[in-house]
């Protein structure tokens, strides 16, 4: 999906915290996420990832797209709960034969989950209808390195390009008669496929350069106007580090 596309399926998510400066939401998620990585209680953990997953609903985006994310997520964490009980040492909770799952690693194992769920969460609510373009202006703006903004723009930019460009490599190669098997001939195949992109990826790096150059560019990409703070930032604001400061007293405190 290109960036324009991208800013334009943006634009028509609404919601209230669509309203929000993108400085505001990219604080939030960070102050979101290092308090959810910090919790070790389950109840507080569970209290958290629901309270994310509220703020998911309240954002406005499709509950398809968040149940598509979700799904690839918990493909990993069904590995995780199935394997670290087994593999972690402790008081056995459960035997199966010759293997034992231990309390600490059903235990562990929850807590991982519960915080990956509750961040991931999190990074869909505030995030996920931010388009790369402003999502890189709000880093710079909030005091990322340019070059790391840059990289990022232009990976977003051109990565969409060079997949067209595989993609029409490997369609060419399909009308040729090409059909992958375990040879030797698929495998040199692909090698040359890897070096084909490889070589049009740095011509097109230095054409875009060139591009850049002609048009004034002198190391640094225009991040617009910062524009300011609104009442209902300061408000949002106030109500994450509220819910921060409630998770991790009630996770150390009670």
């Amino acid at each position: 999906m290109s960036v324009h596309a991208l800013a334009v399926r943006a634009a028509t998510i609404g919601g209230p915290l669509a309203r929000l400066d993108p400085r505001s939401r990219v604080l939030a998620a960070v102050a979101l996420v290092v308090t959810i990585a910090t919790l070790h209680r389950l109840d507080v953990l569970l209290c958290a990832v629901a309270g994310a997953g509220a703020l998911a609903l309240v954002s406005g985006q499709p509950l398809r797209a968040l149940g598509h994310r979700l799904l690839h997520l918990e493909g990993f964490m069904a590995a995780l709960l199935l394997l670290l009980p087994f593999t972690m040492p402790g008081a056995p909770l459960l035997t199966l034969g010759p293997i034992a799952a231990s309390e600490a690693g059903v235990l562990r194992s929850l807590d991982i989950v519960l915080t990956v769920n509750g961040c991931a969460l999190v990074v869909f609510a505030l995030l996920a209808a931010l388009d790369p373009v402003h999502l890189g202006q709000a880093c710079a703006r909030l005091g990322v390195p340019q070059r790391l903004v840059q990289t990022f723009l232009l990976t977003v930019r051109y990565g969409a390009v060079f997949r067209a460009e595989i993609r029409r490599l490997t369609e060419s190669m399909r009308v040729r008669g090409f059909a992958p098997g375990t040879n030797r001939h698929t495998f040199r195949t692909y090698g040359n496929l890897a070096g084909m992109v490889l070589v049009r990826s740095l011509e097109r790096a230095e054409r875009v350069d060139e591009a850049m150059r002609c048009r004034g560019y002198s190391g640094r990409l225009p991040i617009g106007h910062a524009g300011r703070f609104g009442r209902a930032d300061l408000l949002f604001g106030f109500a994450v580090l509220a819910a921060a400061c409630a998770l991790v007293g009630a996770d150390r405190l009670l």
